[in-house]
């Protein structure tokens, strides 16, 4: 009987483990951008969960706001928790914060998703985007539409 008890306390022990070392991983992503125009600005990225991917005004997981650097500009994000994700980019030419668009709503500035997904009326859905990013070195690439 002391065998099953300790067995049990055992099993006990490393399932209470397993969520806290699951919490402590972290992955890097590196995202490089293609396509960015010669016009310079900052280029704006977020990455998102599924929860707060449709809505515009969400907070991303991560994001981060570079100096544009023309043909690719590359970021990196640490600390990321391993997950699935969808990247946002725009590259705000006049450094204003948001993405200018023509009194119809078509964008004005290079803009860009994870797996080059493309808007057909809106933004692409979640599931156009997302991809995995496991614990460690994770590299994504995206290329600027609009870019022109």
């Amino acid at each position: 009987m002391m065998g099953v008890r300790t067995l049990l306390a055992t099993v006990m022990l490393l399932a209470a483990m397993a969520p806290a070392q699951a919490q402590g991983a972290n992955a890097t992503l590196v995202i490089h951008i293609q396509g960015v125009s010669p016009k310079g600005g900052i280029l704006r990225l977020g990455l998102y969960d599924e929860a707060g991917y449709p809505d515009d005004d969400s907070k991303p997981v991560a994001s981060a706001d570079v100096q544009a650097q023309a043909g690719q500009t590359t970021v990196t994000l640490s600390g990321i928790p391993p997950g699935t994700y969808a990247i946002q980019a725009f590259q705000d030419f006049n450094a204003n914060g948001k993405m200018d668009s023509s009194w119809i709503g078509l964008p004005q500035e290079p803009y860009g998703f994870s797996r080059d997904a493309r808007p057909v009326l809106s933004k692409p859905g979640f599931d156009k985007t997302r991809f995995q990013v496991l614990d460690g070195m994770n590299v994504q690439t995206l290329r600027l539409q609009n870019s022109g």
